[in-house]
């Protein structure tokens, strides 16, 4: 993983880097080698994960069928 640093500006560089690392799931993968997870526990989390992608994916099928209405965009930068 590579990122530039532009002007010096190191905490701008920082901020990036952690984007990237929490986009590809790095920290979540740290935190699951840091401690050993119980196969029960195991099981339970995946459970849980293939049930929230499932829920995620028929979300947006109803959305582009359009039985749901499409998420509002959040408004970035402005201020009153």
């Amino acid at each position: 993983m590579q990122v530039l640093v532009r002007d010096n500006n190191v905490d701008q560089a920082l901020r990036v880097l952690k984007k990237k690392m929490q986009r590809e799931g790095l920290f979540r993968e740290i935190r699951s080698r840091t401690a050993y997870e119980k196969p029960s526990e195991k099981r339970a989390r995946e459970k849980a994960e293939g049930i929230r992608r499932a829920r995620k994916l028929a979300r947006k099928k109803m959305q582009r069928e359009g039985l749901l209405p499409a998420p509002k965009k959040k408004v970035v930068g402005r201020s009153r």
